[in-house]
């Protein structure tokens, strides 16, 4: 017996028009008579509101809805649901209203209805905002009740059945839509029939040519290969019976979607993936799994680190299942999967298999199913509320889609599941988001190993954090989870502002003292006049504003004496200018104070700062041609000096012309070593056979100690020539 996905091989071809009555009778096999008949009133309420309306393949639109709650049948779902299915698009596309529904089918139905239609309901500036937007209502729907998500994927579903009667850059656009969003969540849910027959439908719409070309090849190949795989099966069948097994072997179809992603991925023709044969093997128990597993080890040899346990430790989606590879006759691969018959109908219908809301008093189990996905749910809100808007979200949750996953021990022995490539830094995260700010390092295994090291499943990871210690801009280069990137985002966005709001009232003080004022003695009436004149939210945002280089500290100065002048006597004429007094740098002040590259200003150097917007105070050599062409815009420039003790390395960069010579980078190392100044950079350039030009990008900590350094170079006999470097 084989098993094929329920792939519809023309969706350009409109599927027959079922009916209630059929879809009532198969209803009656596991819904009692009263809510049979709630699910038909349903469909005469959608089918009265839908009077009139017609697909655009010319069919009247209640076909749709009953096609979606038919969907949703197959699952078993609760009739609630498929009340709601029948009902999903009458808010949207009738004059019905929320408070109708609810007066009619109860308030839960009305809740399902109103979360699926607004998924649909806002217009969009652009094609991928519109997929982000939607994707962020659907997980705002999901927490509220998850059969939300279950409605939608169906009523999708139906849509990608019938895409022929849409025109072809949209139904391209819809396909594109299904493959990157709704298949990856069914995957997530565990939904594996659905995400197939998305994945197929969605391929067959993207690349018609493609997939004919394929599903041909598979046919021919499949016909060439029946006896083999009849042969096998009997062996495993006979094997099985030997030891007294009752178990079903169905050969598996690869689907079409699947065969292309890994003849692009993995750049193989379509002989090397096909050139293998797959079983599964459904029993009645746990135990047997284990045993039939034996049985086949027996019979074929296992391939070594093929073996995969996820009854043991199961997949984020709920799927359990013992994944094998065996050597066949003449060396071909077997893959075998044997599982229970309750995880067979987990693989296939995930979360709709393990239906929940048939009972109010019935509580998810800690384990199930439903529990995997809501924490899932959870995740996802939590990400919208700390991402910067839809696009930077709906880039997060498709990262966190991918089923691929490590599984790690905490120092408790408790199981934490993250995707594949995940670090300590996720894993910190994933537990809570203060351990993920705080952490400084972690054992792996027990051992000290870098934040950046990647997790194998397996390992036991423990997590060292320390009071006060803020996440490293670093970290976003290695983590993967979404949970963890945003969450290092948000810190970094919120001491940002901290160190803008610090840095512009400096800046705000500086400026006011060049005219002779200090801030601690203007009265807090006239900044928050200041505030409602430039229509800024608080002072604090004036601040911030100064700080990151959107308002000019001297003139926003000079406004506030004006404004109290004015309010004072009625004076309304600006004060005389006076000397400009200079903000003192101390080489530690973040994010807000940045040094210029093109001349690489040292302590000891004339340094003056130009104003930029998001960039905080830009400091340049007074020298500098940048710094000079900007002096035309005094409102941008800010007058700096150097602190008196500053405690860190500052970069420079020197131009080397150097007699050729092997080993001669060796000898520049150790010269600069020997100064006490470290290597940034080094870039070698020919300029003839005989001579080479080095830039060297070295950190010192003044003029003096920079002095030194090019002593010390130029007393090496094979160098010509040493200059400070200012492009």
């Amino acid at each position: 017996m084989h098993q094929y996905s329920f792939f519809n091989p023309n969706p350009g071809k409109i599927e027959p028009a079922g009916s209630i009555d059929a879809l009532a009778k198969s209803l009656s096999d596991y819904l009692s008579a009263d809510q049979v008949n709630q699910v038909r009133r349903a469909y005469y309420y959608a089918e009265q509101a839908h009077e009139g309306q017609n697909r655009r393949s010319g069919e009247p639109y209640v076909t749709h809805p009953l096609a979606v709650a038919t969907i949703l049948s197959e699952m078993h779902m609760d009739a609630q649901s498929l009340m709601a299915a029948m009902l999903h698009d009458v808010i949207e596309d009738t004059s019905v209203t929320k408070q109708g529904l609810s007066n009619q089918f109860g308030d839960v139905v009305a809740e399902l209805v109103d979360g699926v239609s607004k998924l649909t309901r806002i217009e969009f500036q652009s094609k991928a905002e519109q997929q982000a937007e939607n994707f962020q209502k659907m997980a705002l729907a999901m927490a509220k009740d998850i059969r939300v998500i279950l409605v939608k994927l169906a009523d999708r579903l139906h849509n990608m059945r019938t895409l022929g009667a849409m025109p072809p850059e949209k139904r391209r656009r819809i396909a594109r839509e299904t493959l990157e969003i709704y298949a990856p969540i069914a995957q997530r849910l565990g939904m594996h029939n659905i995400r197939v027959e998305f994945e197929d439908l969605g391929f067959m719409s993207m690349h018609p040519m493609r997939a004919r070309r394929i599903k041909k090849s598979i046919t021919t190949r499949f016909g060439d290969r029946k006896k083999t795989i009849s042969h096998i099966r009997e062996s495993i069948e006979n094997c099985l019976t030997e030891e007294g097994h009752t178990a079903n072997v169905i050969g598996r179809e690869k689907h079409l979607f699947s065969i292309y992603t890994k003849m692009r991925n993995k750049r193989k023709s379509l002989k090397e993936i096909m050139d293998l044969y797959a079983f599964r093997i459904v029993v009645d128990s746990v135990d047997t799994c284990y045993r039939v597993l034996g049985c086949v080890h027996s019979l074929y040899k296992p391939v070594p680190g093929q073996f995969k346990d996820y009854i043991a430790i199961p997949k984020a989606n709920g799927y359990q299942s013992l994944h094998t590879v065996l050597f066949g006759l003449e060396g071909v691969p077997i893959e075998i999967q044997i599982r229970t018959h309750e995880m067979e109908e987990m693989a296939n219908n995930g979360i709709a298999a393990h239906w929940l809301y048939k009972s109010n008093e019935q509580e998810p189990k800690r384990n199930s199913s439903h529990a995997r996905a809501r924490q899932w749910v959870q995740g996802l809100l939590e990400m919208q509320e700390r991402a910067g808007d839809s696009l930077e979200f709906i880039e997060n949750v498709k990262i966190d889609l991918f089923p691929d996953e490590v599984y790690v021990f905490t120092p408790r022995g408790d199981i934490m599941e993250l995707p594949a490539g995940a670090t300590a830094v996720d894993f910190a995260y994933s537990v809570h988001s203060d351990i993920g700010n705080s952490c400084v390092a972690c054992r792996i295994n027990r051992r000290l190993a870098p934040l950046s090291e990647t997790l194998q499943s397996g390992q036991t990871v423990e997590v060292i954090t320390t009071p006060g210690a803020q996440p490293n801009p670093a970290w976003l280069h290695f983590v993967v989870t979404a949970k963890a990137r945003t969450g290092i985002r948000h810190h970094l966005k919120h001491q940002r502002k901290t160190e803008a709001v610090t840095l512009g009232r400096r800046m705000l003080e500086r400026a006011l003292a060049s005219m002779d004022e200090n801030l601690a003695d203007i009265e807090d009436k006239y900044l928050i006049q200041l505030v409602d004149s430039t229509h800024a939210k608080s002072t604090d945002n004036i601040y911030e504003q100064i700080g990151m280089g959107n308002r000019v500290a001297y003139l926003t100065a000079r406004q506030l004496i004006n404004l109290r002048d004015e309010i004072r006597d009625g004076d309304d004429k600006l004060r005389a200018p006076l000397t400009r007094q200079s903000m003192v740098i101390h080489g530690t002040e973040g994010f807000l104070v940045n040094f210029a590259r093109c001349c690489y200003p040292i302590p000891g150097d004339h340094i003056v700062g130009i104003v930029s917007s998001e960039k905080g105070v830009v400091v340049h050599c007074e020298n500098c041609h940048n710094s000079i062409e900007l002096s035309s815009q005094p409102e941008r420039v800010v007058p700096l000096s150097w602190a008196e003790n500053i405690d860190r390395d500052f970069s420079v960069e020197m131009k080397i012309e150097i007699s050729k010579q092997r080993g001669i980078i060796a000898v520049l190392a150790t010269r600069v070593n020997g100064a006490d100044g470290s290597i940034e950079k080094i870039s070698v350039e020919d300029e003839n056979p005989k001579i080479s030009t080095i830039h060297l990008v070295v950190g010192v900590r003044s003029r003096v100690h920079l002095a030194n350094v090019m002593r010390r170079i130029r007393n090496i006999p094979a160098v010509i020539k040493i200059t400070r470097e200012r492009h």
